[in-house]
C-alpha cells in the first residue's frame, strides 16, 4: 500500500516520514492541494533503484545489438583483444 501523505506532514513530521522511508524500504508520496507532487525514498533504495535502471538501459542496449546484428563471435572478440594488447 503506498504511504501518502501531505506536504504539511513533510514540514511537522520530518523524522517520522524519513524513519518510515528507512523501515519500510518504501517512498512516500507527498501531495500538495490533495493532488501527487513528490516523492520521497531512502537513499540507499534510491542508489539501488537508479543501478537496476542503468542495468537495464544496458540489457536493453546490448539486446538492441543482438538483434542489429552488431555482435562478433566470442573467438572473434579474444583475438581482438590479444590484438591489442601486444
Amino acid at each position: 500500500m503506498q504511504n501518502i501523505r501531505p506536504s504539511a506532514e513533510l514540514r511537522n513530521k520530518y523524522n517520522e516520514i524519513s524513519n518510515l522511508c528507512k523501515e519500510t524500504r518504501e517512498p512516500v508520496f507527498i501531495t500538495v492541494n490533495g493532488h501527487g507532487d513528490t516523492v520521497i525514498m531512502n537513499l540507499e533504495d534510491y542508489n539501488q533503484m537508479v543501478a537496476e535502471l542503468e542495468l537495464l538501459k544496458m540489457l536493453a542496449e546490448s539486446e538492441n545489438d543482438v538483434i542489429n546484428g552488431r555482435v562478433k563471435s566470442f573467438s572473434d572478440s579474444l583475438a581482438d583483444i590479444r590484438k591489442k594488447l601486444q
